[in-house]
């Protein structure tokens, strides 16, 4: 018996000390499976609507939807709120199915600091070919509730936008301030603004 725990006992500690630095974890993003609308236009008041989606491990992304685009917020928003800051492409957008949720890991403690997500932007040269970019934003956290878009990266013939996506969320989101710091932007990114409402 003592021969069976000693090599679990290495291999635990192995992956505990392997487990500490940064790494991704991903999630899947269906407003039809995954979110639960809390506010939604009435009849004859536009098409918007506002849905809680799940996240990671309690983080929650929040949509907020608008004649065909879309605002996204990932984490905890001030007051429990969204709405009070719009962050989108002006051309119409959709946002992609999976989330990818950067995790800084120390000890049993992970936190996720950036998410990086593809979203669509439509083409108005060529409709079937949408406008492919990686947006890279910081995650709120309880305490701070302090999230937004830190960067752009443009993903269409860009074989290297995961890695520059990566290395932008590593770097800058967890002393990027919102609302203050400019986002970066790689490549020739369709128009993208920020309203604080």
């Amino acid at each position: 018996m003592r021969i069976l725990l000693v090599p679990f006992a290495l291999a635990t500690l192995g992956q505990a000390a392997h487990a500490d630095g940064i790494s991704s974890a991903y999630t899947d993003l269906d407003s039809q499976k995954d979110c639960v609308t809390y506010a939604q236009a009435e009849e004859g008041d536009g098409e918007w609507a506002e849905l809680a989606c799940s996240g990671y491990r309690g983080y929650p992304v929040l949509i907020a939807y608008d004649d065909a685009r879309e605002s996204l917020f990932y984490g905890f928003p001030p007051g429990g709120d969204m709405t009070t800051v719009w962050e989108s492409f002006s051309g119409f957008n959709s946002s992609g199915a999976k989330v990818e949720w950067r995790i800084e890991s120390k000890g049993d403690v992970a936190v996720p600091f950036a998410v990086i997500h593809r979203r669509s932007i439509s083409n108005p040269e060529d409709e079937n070919k949408p406008t492919e970019v990686l947006l890279v934003a910081k995650v709120a956290q309880m305490e701070a509730r302090d999230g937004c878009t830190i960067g752009l990266v443009l993903a269409t013939g860009n074989p290297q936008a995961n890695d520059q996506a990566r290395k932008l969320a590593d770097e800058k989101a967890r002393n990027f301030a919102c609302g203050k710091d400019k986002h970066t932007v790689i490549g020739n990114v369709p128009a993208f603004g920020r309203v604080d409402n």
